[in-house]
Formats: C-alpha cells, structure tokens, sequence
C-alpha cells in the first residue's frame, strides 16, 4: 500500500506518543500502536516492513519459544526489533515497527521477531506477510476467544499469506494441515525408548481422519492430539518432520535431534514434554532461518527459560516450584497438573489460576474447568491440592468430582491465606501453579512459602540423578 496524507499523520501522532510515554516512564506500552490504527486503520499495511519478519504463533508456547529464539539471535550478533516488551496483537506489533522506523517511517533493522496472536491473524498476517512462520500447536483456549480449535485452523488457513514458508508442528494434525500448498517443514519428536501413550485426557479434538472421516488408529497419543496417528482406510497419516528428537536425556537435561545436517545434542532449559516441543520448535525455526546447527547448539548452552513461566528452587532439602497455568486454558491447565503430578517424590500443590484478567473487566466462564484434566492430581504422591482465588468454591467442587479425597483438599479464597494451609512437613516438593495475570501474586506466594520451608528441618537431598532415575523406575 502506498503511504498517505493520513497514515503519516497517524505516524507523526503515534510516534509523539511513544515520546511523551517515555518521558513518564511507562515502557512496553502498545499506546503508540493503538492509536496509529485508530487513526489509520490500515496502518500496518502501509507501514514500510523490514527486510525479513519471522513471526511466531500457536495456541500454546509461542511466549516460550520466541524468548528462545529472540535469545539466540542475540547471542549470534543479529540486530532486530521485536515485540518482547510490548503485546503480540496488531498495537503491540505496530509500537515495535514505530519504534524501529525513522522519522517518515522506514526500518532502522532489517530484521523482525513477533509474536503474533493466532486470534489477531486477520488483522496482522495480510499486512506484514512473514517470511518464516513457525506455528507451535493448536488447541482449544478461551471459551471467549477461542473455544473451538477448527475456528482457529480456519483463521489461519485464510489469513496466512502463500508466499509464508511455514515451520510446523508434524504431531499435531491440526497445525500440520495449515496451508498445504505452502512451502513447509516440520518438527516432531520420535517414539522414545520406553515411551506409552500418555495419560487420559478429557479434551480430544482430533478423532476422525480428515481425509475421510474415519476414526484415526494412534500409533503414539502423547497428549490430547499431540501424537503420531493414520488413517487404517486412506493411509492418511502424520507427516514425516525434517527435524526430529530422536533421544531424550533427562537427566542431563539433553536431547538428540535429526536433521538436514545430521545428529546434533541440544541443551534443554527445561525436560518437561512441553518445553522439549518448545525448544525442538525453536531450533527448527533457527535451522530454516539459516543457522547451523552447531551455532544454534553452542546458543542454546545458556539459555533459560524466563522466570515468571517457570522457575524452580532448593529450600532445606524441598524443591519450591512456580509453574505457568493460563486461566481458561484448559490444555495448558492440564499439561501443568501432568507435570506436578510427574515430577519425584511426594508433592503437595497450590491452585490459583481464576483469570484475573476477566475478574477485573468481564465475567469468566467456568466451563474450561471441566475441560481441564484436574484428574492428573488424584494420584498417591500428590499428597495435598488446595485451591484459591475468586472461584474457590467452583474449583474445590470440580476436584472433588475429580475424585480427589476430601481430606486432601482444602480452599481459601485468598492465595496468601491458601499457602498458610499447605502440608510442608511431608512433601519433596511445593508446586505453585497460578494464571497468566497472576505472576506479581505468585511471586508473594512464593515468599511466603520460601520463608515457611525454611522454617521446617531439612529433608534429605537427592541429585537431580537420582530423582529422575526414581521416578522413571
């Protein structure tokens, strides 16, 4: 689109703004943005865009997985403006692009990273056309939003331009299937030794061929959809992936992949089936960037994963772990009770993922609650859960029906209270699980708790070796 008498205006005006909210001291506002689109609102197409624009989307991860990537390329000496700081819908990508252009508008960097809502695909994909699309997964999310996956899929079926090479997850049906004719590669991760079908799940969105509509025979269910599936009538089947983990290491905290350019040994921030998806998502989107798996390798050596999504400690002798559980996703909200319920040795558990967000503005539909398998916590070495929040009593209850004993629950409205209720003496590990607008709490959580482990005797330390050879005996 060419530039016109109202788009510069919009500019002139956004860029004014983002001046007056540095000098408040307010950073990582979309303010800029908003109101170039309220005043152009077709801003971002008429916005010059850098050379090369990676983007990253999907239901689940995005968040994790463009730090990871962001991280490397900083760290192989590339210079690019992204969206990290900002909001990943339309306003947070045109603050990044006003904030990387000169007076008149053209890039400073001609590289970009963003983020990118799946929702706001109409509103961004058309416009900035990335070049690289990586699309971790697809799964049910909001009710609001997003409740239904295939309404997703079909959203970014249109909206995804076809000159997007796409980066896509190859055990996940839904995201494999996007754009066909596209050029496309795909990531997967490789029937492990030893590795069975994952626990049940109440959510399953993909049962029936798509080809044909028989019922799909699984030769590996991970999780929910995620797997390796075909068709007993078309031969339909799950598509090969060009970068495969073929071993896991969890002790060492390592995995092995497969690739264009042979067998490569990767670092992992985190072993959890999720993050090993995220980092294995990461290292694709960096290989078909144009980074050699070795530079990618020496990277990811540093690399953590941020705080506020997941952070682990050591206090006298007990783990204290706060871990990520998006309110109102019920997939996301599963994977976190799966990973509690997986981790070694005895754990008792604190839950206070009412969304915050929708507390404040709207009213929060508590229906995902019964999507969510709360089931994964009915198990022997989850010794105690106790619930908090605004809709205490609305998850105590969905607990109960979980089948989790009586007398291993508890509730309390507020989450400070909840972590004075908590069983310590008998657990090798505290996990936290809390909402995306809920990090600040968490963090007062956490305090509280650190400063209660600190106060019992100390258990007895195992190596992380240990634990891990525990668990998987």
């Amino acid at each position: 689109m060419k530039r016109s008498l109202r788009f510069y205006l919009a500019l002139f005006f956004a860029k004014g703004t983002a001046r007056v909210m540095k000098l408040v001291g307010r950073k990582g506002t979309s303010m800029p943005g908003s109101w170039a689109i309220i005043l152009c609102p077709d801003f971002l197409g008429r916005m010059p865009r850098p050379k090369t624009i990676i983007g990253i989307t999907g239901t689940n991860g995005k968040t994790t997985v463009s730090n990871l990537v962001e991280d490397v390329l900083t760290q192989c000496g590339y210079d690019f403006v992204c969206n990290r700081a900002g909001t990943n819908v339309a306003t947070g990508v045109a603050s990044s692009l006003i904030a990387n252009s000169t007076l008149f508008g053209k890039p400073k960097k001609d590289l970009a990273v963003f983020e990118l809502d799946e929702r706001s695909s109409p509103r961004i994909l058309p416009f900035i056309k990335p070049d690289i699309l990586l699309v971790t997964n697809l799964f049910r999310d909001s009710y609001k939003r997003n409740a239904h996956v295939e309404f997703i899929q079909d959203i970014l079926n249109t909206y995804i331009p076809d000159s997007t090479r796409l980066v896509l997850n190859a055990d996940d049906l839904l995201c494999a299937s996007l754009k066909p004719d596209n050029r496309r590669a795909f990531f997967g991760i490789d029937p492990l030794p030893g590795e069975e079908n994952g626990l049940p799940n109440i959510v399953q969105d993909v049962r029936t061929c798509p080809e044909c509509g028989t019922p799909l025979e699984w030769d590996l269910r991970r999780y929910h959809h995620v797997g390796r599936a075909h068709c007993p009538k078309c031969g339909f089947s799950s598509p090969t992936p060009k970068y495969r983990v073929t071993a896991l290491d969890k002790r060492h905290s390592r995995m092995t992949t497969e690739g264009t350019e042979g067998s490569q040994d990767f670092s992992l921030p985190n072993t959890s089936l999720i993050n090993v998806y995220n980092a294995l998502s990461a290292i694709s989107l960096l290989a078909e960037f144009g980074l050699t798996k070795d530079r990618i390798a020496q990277c990811m050596e540093r690399l953590t994963i941020v705080e506020s999504r997941y952070n682990e400690e050591e206090v006298g002798g007990r783990k204290l772990i706060l871990h990520l559980a998006k309110g109102q996703n019920p997939i996301a909200c599963s994977q976190a009770c799966g990973n509690a319920r997986q981790y070694p040795g005895k754990k008792t558990v604190l839950l206070f993922m009412d969304d915050a967000h929708d507390a404040a503005h709207s009213v929060e539909n508590t229906a995902w609650l019964y999507d969510t398998d709360f089931e994964l916590l009915n198990d022997p070495s989850v010794v105690q859960v106790v619930t908090a929040g605004p809709r205490h009593w609305d998850s105590y209850v969905r607990l109960l029906m979980a089948g989790i004993p009586q007398e291993r629950l508890a509730h309390e409205e507020d989450p400070l209270d909840a972590a004075e209720h908590l069983q310590l003496a008998d657990s090798d590990a505290v996990f936290v699980l809390y909402d995306l607008y809920s990090v600040d709490l968490s963090k007062q959580v956490k305090a509280k708790l650190h400063e209660r482990l600190k106060t019992l005797p100390p258990k007895e330390t195992h190596s992380q070796e240990e634990e891990v050879a525990d668990h998987e005996n």
